[in-house]
């Protein structure tokens, strides 16, 4: 039960971070009337963080979409499917294991309605991200549940910074751009997180994204009735990426050698920060980066790397040329290939695809990268998706001008020109085109029936009874070697590529931050990325796709309504909790 009279909060809640948790916990607080003051280090360009630049994808199970797809999806299988990726092992995933049971039931119970209330839409058909490790009980979603936003990142964004824009000009929020927050203060007595020291950064005017003046111009102090960290994880700084390798799970060794998936100011020096404050800070060996990740030809942001969305059907090889074993095929298991790059030795790899499979399968992740979805144009979406022979034009930019694509119309050719590729990289083996050949001719000899005993040819045989996938996303099964009517021969040299945190500060379900002794941090929270995305790693060691935005928005909604309840004197059902 509530009381019946909460009181009206003396103090703005303060909001460390504006990206989409920060703007979803600023939005529940402000439909309440609680007053906010919003704090980042970037400027007014940069509202809405990561989720801008995101592809937009929602896990969303048993929606009206799955149902329209003739999809059956239900609460148990996406739990199943949940617990077999996250793998929870350590005394420390109590709160994680918790987040991860309460995210599928949000997933399955609201979250379609809380964001189409927001005015969210959704793409017809719904995507098959992660398609598994091949074992029922193991990693991988088994329907598709990756619901693509109608306007991509942006969107997203938009549906909650209006309302939290429009909160501003009634006085109940205040945005403090350029001010880096370096200390949590908090109260020697009660022990109770009550502001936030920092430095005010220089005015810079620089677009979205790219890499910002650090020059200091003074200094500030502010105090809040709450503290909410919300500032993202450690993705775009590669030297805590590397500092934080799990050797033990995905060595033997860790990369030299990354494409970044993030600006630079994703930094996670607030975990850090939070940590020194006494928040308990777990699974900091917890991590999610790609293996699919080209060098963008026209960057935003330093080292800025962009990721492939492949579907099945390319053919991958490791640096020597070895063909990755089953079930390592595109789109299935990330970490589980990762692992398997590592143990290479090289930090690349080599899609041997053709225009047939580039112009269908290629998808880049980035709103930037999908304007045609990013702008709501059908038309688009029907010539450069389902009509063309070529794909979108982001895709063919990339074929034109991408550094790591070779285009050949004969298979000796093309590896004379991956070897050319890889001239200059120290170390870098050279490919045997015969190697080359007996590995092509193997997967070829596969493609003459509808039938295989090859693992990949049956993947691409299933996946293609998703008839959304079958009319515009996976190409018919064919011989890489027929280039007459497929070709030209496309090879890309595939990066790793830094993305998100799956550790970070622990909380309990209202996002209140946990101590290390296991007692709530009185007046500090923590949402989106910084908080694992909920718990301290509501991911496991396995993410499913779809679940970044959607754990910044259930984190966030939990953060801002918690906040809420607090700073307005409302006592909650301690069942709930």
């Amino acid at each position: 039960m509530e009381s019946a009279a909460p009181h009206p909060p003396s103090a703005p809640v303060l909001i460390v971070g504006a990206g989409l948790a920060g703007l979803v916990a600023a939005f529940e607080l402000t439909q309440r009337k609680v007053p906010v003051i919003l704090l980042d280090q970037e400027n007014a360009a940069n509202l809405g963080g990561q989720a801008f630049w995101s592809l937009g994808g929602l896990f969303i199970v048993n929606s009206a979409e799955q149902r329209r797809m003739g999809i059956k999806d239900s609460r148990e299988l996406a739990m199943r499917d949940w617990m077999g990726s996250a793998r929870f092992d350590r005394d420390e995933d109590y709160w994680p294991r918790r987040w991860a049971e309460a995210f599928v039931n949000f997933a399955t119970d609201e979250m379609e309605s809380y964001v189409k209330a927001r005015g969210i839409g959704f793409l017809v058909n719904v995507g098959w991200a992660e398609r598994g490790d091949g074992r029922a009980e193991g990693h991988g979603n088994s329907v598709p549940r990756f619901h693509l936003t109608w306007g991509t990142g942006p969107e997203v964004v938009r549906v909650f910074a209006e309302p939290v824009k429009a909160a501003e000009r009634e006085g109940l929020v205040e945005f403090r751009f350029r001010h880096v927050v370096d200390e949590v203060i908090v109260d020697e007595k009660t022990g109770r997180a009550v502001g936030v020291r920092g430095r005010v950064l220089e005015g810079d005017e620089s677009p979205r994204g790219v890499k910002s003046s650090r020059t200091e111009v003074g200094k500030f102090e502010l105090f809040g009735s709450a503290v909410l960290v919300s500032s993202g994880g450690i993705g775009g700084n590669v030297d805590k990426v590397k500092a934080a390798w799990p050797v033990d799970r995905l060595g033997p060794k860790v990369p030299e050698n990354f494409v970044v998936g993030v600006p630079a100011h994703v930094d996670g020096r607030m975990i850090d920060i939070a940590g020194g404050a006494g928040a308990n800070i777990i699974n900091r060996d917890r991590m999610w980066h790609y293996t699919e990740g080209l060098q963008n030809w026209d960057p935003i942001w330093p080292g800025h790397g962009i990721r492939v969305l492949p579907a099945p059907s390319s053919l991958w090889l490791d640096a020597t040329g070895k063909r990755l074993p089953p079930f390592l095929f595109p789109g299935c298991d990330t970490l589980a290939t990762l692992k398997h790059i590592c143990s290479t030795g090289y930090d690349y790899t080599w899609f041997i695809a053709d225009q047939s499979i580039v112009a269908r399968e290629f998808a880049l992740s980035g709103s930037e990268q999908n304007p045609d979805v990013t702008n709501k144009s059908i038309w688009q979406v029907l010539t450069q998706r389902i009509l063309s022979s070529k794909g979108t034009i982001p895709v063919q930019n990339f074929v034109k001008h991408g550094k790591d694509f070779v285009v050949a119309d004969n298979l000796p050719d093309l590896v004379k020109k991956m070897n050319e590729l890889i001239s200059s990289v120290p170390g870098a083996p050279n490919l045997d085109y015969e190697k080359i050949k007996d590995v092509l001719d193997a997967r070829d000899g596969q493609f003459d029936n509808t039938y295989s005993k090859d693992a990949q040819a049956m993947l691409i045989h299933s996946a293609r009874t998703y008839w959304p996938d079958k009319r515009s996303r996976i190409s018919p099964p064919h011989r890489l070697q027929d280039t007459a009517k497929h070709g030209p021969l496309i090879a890309v040299r595939m990066n790793l590529l830094t993305r998100k945190t799956l550790g970070g500060i622990e909380t309990n379900l209202k996002s209140n931050v946990m101590r290390a002794d296991k007692t709530p941090f009185p007046g500090l929270y923590a949402a989106g990325e910084a908080a694992g995305f909920g718990g301290g790693g509501v991911h496991g060691y396995s993410s499913l796709e779809g679940t970044f935005l959607g754990g910044c928005i259930f984190s966030g909604r939990a953060a801002g309504r918690a906040m809420a309840d607090e700073v307005l004197g409302v006592v909650a059902d301690a069942s709930k909790l």
